[in-house]
């Protein structure tokens, strides 16, 4: 590519996923400029240098949101831009979102208080699970199977004293397969999809879960689709339950992961994103 078209990739560290993402520029011919989000500074007037878009790989959901902000302010193209990180990246705005575009969930109430917490759980039913609002690879999320386990996990979250723990977002705990679903959307595009099956009932790859591909029928793809549009679209990955009326979408992460889909389903991931970003800084 000899018209000096440059894309910026905006990581902490490299991963095997960044890894992929300069190998799959490098074979594209696409200039990469690697940016630290450790080392960068953002100030208001626009400066010289930038790329035509910026790939935002950070694993700091903060430290995303607010270098997308800066970039789109100097004009930048994002992906994922700021709005969708903002709004994918909070796990209780997630919920309402998909509520008010009528795609399934799973019941859902939200307390402002370790009082309130307690009636939250009792309107959901045990067993519930209570989850932050920010956060990834099922951490900080507790199971709570009676009142009396409840009042342990509201006081302790309680007693950790952070903003992000004052906040109780409880949802009911779905009675599934011993498996959930992952499925990747590049754009308007299903690229790949995997099941994630652990005897624990936190099914995250990044727990030890195993994983095989998924058949994308017509169902899942249109879910997926509809998920990652009710949040503004892009690179998400969305993440399904087999309830026992039928799927429900759980979550949709807005910086996601891709190795051990990628390992399991033989999806050239990198590839799909690299050409989604570039054809986002073209437009």
């Amino acid at each position: 590519m000899s018209d000096g078209f440059r894309l910026g990739l905006f990581t902490t560290i490299v991963r095997p996923e960044e890894k992929a993402i300069l190998a799959a520029a490098t074979a594209r011919g696409v200039p990469v400029d690697r940016l630290d989000d450790g080392e960068q500074t953002f100030g208001l007037e626009t400066p010289a240098g930038l790329p035509d878009v910026l790939l935002d790989r950070s694993v700091s959901h903060t430290r995303a949101l607010y270098a997308a902000i800066a970039y789109a302010h100097y004009g930048v193209p994002v992906v994922n831009p700021p709005e969708v990180l903002e709004l994918a990246g909070d796990k209780i705005r997630t919920s309402f979102r998909l509520s008010e575009r009528g795609i399934p969930t799973p019941r859902t109430v939200v307390a402002l208080s370790p009082e309130a917490a307690a009636r939250a759980i009792e309107q959901v039913g045990y067993p519930a699970v209570l989850k932050p609002a920010v956060g990834s690879w099922g951490r900080l999320m507790a199971k709570v199977d009676d009142a009396g386990s409840a009042e342990q996990i509201v006081e302790h979250k309680s007693a950790l004293g952070a903003p992000q723990h004052s906040i109780f977002y409880v949802q009911e705990f779905v009675r599934k397969p011993d498996r959930d679903l992952r499925v990747f959307v590049v754009g308007d595009e299903v690229v790949a999809a995997m099941y994630r099956a652990s005897s624990d009932w936190r099914t995250n790859a990044a727990r030890g879960a195993t994983t095989a591909a998924a058949p994308v029928g017509p169902e899942l793809r249109e879910l997926a689709l509809r998920a990652a549009s009710a949040v503004g679209g892009g690179v998400l990955a969305v993440d399904l339950m087999e309830g026992p009326g039928g799927l429900v979408v759980h979550e949709v992460n807005p910086t996601p992961e891709f190795k051990s889909l990628a390992a399991t389903t033989g999806v050239d991931i990198a590839g799909h994103i690299v050409e989604y970003a570039v054809g986002v800084g073209r437009r």
